[in-house]
C-alpha cells in the first residue's frame, strides 16, 4: 500500500504494548479529504495531486470555484499540492481517465477528481511514512535557545555575557556577515518535516502514527509514503 493525504493533528498519548514499552502515538484525522484537481505533464509540464481537507465555514470564492468546478459540494479548508513525481520511484503511478475525469492510479487504486480519499484505502499499519507540518512558533529567541550556543563563560571580565553570541565574523577580510549565520531570530513557525513514522492503524476517517508531529492541535498535516 502507498499513498499520500492531508488530514488535521487531533490527539497525542501513548499507549502500552504487551511487554510494557511505552508507544507515544498521534492521530490525524483525515476526514474529510477530496482530490480536487490533477496536473500532467503535458499540460503543466509535471504531474501533481490537489487536494482538499478539513471543513470550513468560511469558503472564499477562489476555493468555492475550484470545488464547484470538481464536483465537490462539502466546503474545505486546505487546499495542497502534492508532487507525485517525487515520491517514491517504486510505486506505479499513472494519470488516467475514470468517468470522463482526471484520474490517479496509484497501484491497484485508482481515485478520480471529486473522489473522498480514505486513509484506509491507502495506508497499512506497519508502513514506514514522512510527515509535513507547520511547527509551533516560539517567538523572538537567543542564540541559547534557538541554536543550543553554550554561551561565554560567567567569569574573567564577562559577567554578563553569559548567553551572547560571541563573534561573528572578521573584520576587513570579507567585511560582512555569511548568508546562514547562526543568530538570534525568530524560532518556529516553519514547515518541518518528519521521516520514517509508523503507522498504527489507519481507518476511514483517521490516521494513528507512531511518535510526535510537529504542529499544533488542528493545524495542517501532509502524509506521505516514505
Amino acid at each position: 500500500m502507498a499513498g499520500f493525504i492531508l488530514g488535521t493533528k487531533s490527539e497525542v498519548g501513548q499507549n502500552f504494548t504487551e511487554k510494557g514499552a511505552r508507544i507515544p502515538y498521534t492521530k490525524i484525522i483525515t476526514s474529510p479529504c477530496f482530490l480536487i484537481g490533477v496536473k500532467t505533464i503535458a499540460r503543466d509540464g509535471y504531474i501533481a495531486a490537489i487536494i482538499g481537507a478539513s471543513l470550513t465555514k468560511n469558503l472564499k470564492k477562489s476555493k468555492g470555484g475550484n470545488l464547484k468546478k470538481a464536483g465537490i459540494e462539502t466546503p474545505l479548508r486546505f487546499f495542497k499540492e502534492i508532487r507525485l513525481d517525487k515520491l517514491p520511484l517504486s510505486l506505479n503511478i499513472e494519470i488516467t481517465q475514470k468517468d470522463g475525469k482526471d484520474a490517479i492510479k496509484i497501484d491497484e487504486i485508482e481515485i478520480a477528481v471529486g473522489d473522498e480519499i480514505k486513509a484506509s484505502a491507502l495506508f497499512i499499519a506497519d508502513e514506514m511514512v514522512t510527515v509535513t507540518a507547520r511547527s509551533k512558533g516560539k517567538g523572538f529567541a537567543g542564540v541559547v535557545k534557538r541554536h543550543k550556543f553554550a554561551g561565554g563563560p560567567a567569569t574573567h571580565g564577562q559577567s554578563d555575557r553569559e548567553r551572547a553570541p560571541g563573534s561573528i565574523g572578521q573584520s576587513n577580510t570579507p567585511g560582512r556577515v555569511f548568508k546562514g549565520m547562526r543568530m538570534a531570530g525568530r524560532m518556529g513557525n516553519s514547515m518541518t518535516t518528519v521521516k520514517n513514522l509508523k503507522v498504527i492503524d489507519a481507518q476511514d476517517n483517521d490516521l494513528t502514527l507512531s511518535g510526535f508531529v510537529p504542529g499544533t492541535i488542528g493545524g495542517l498535516v501532509i502524509v506521505k509514503t516514505a
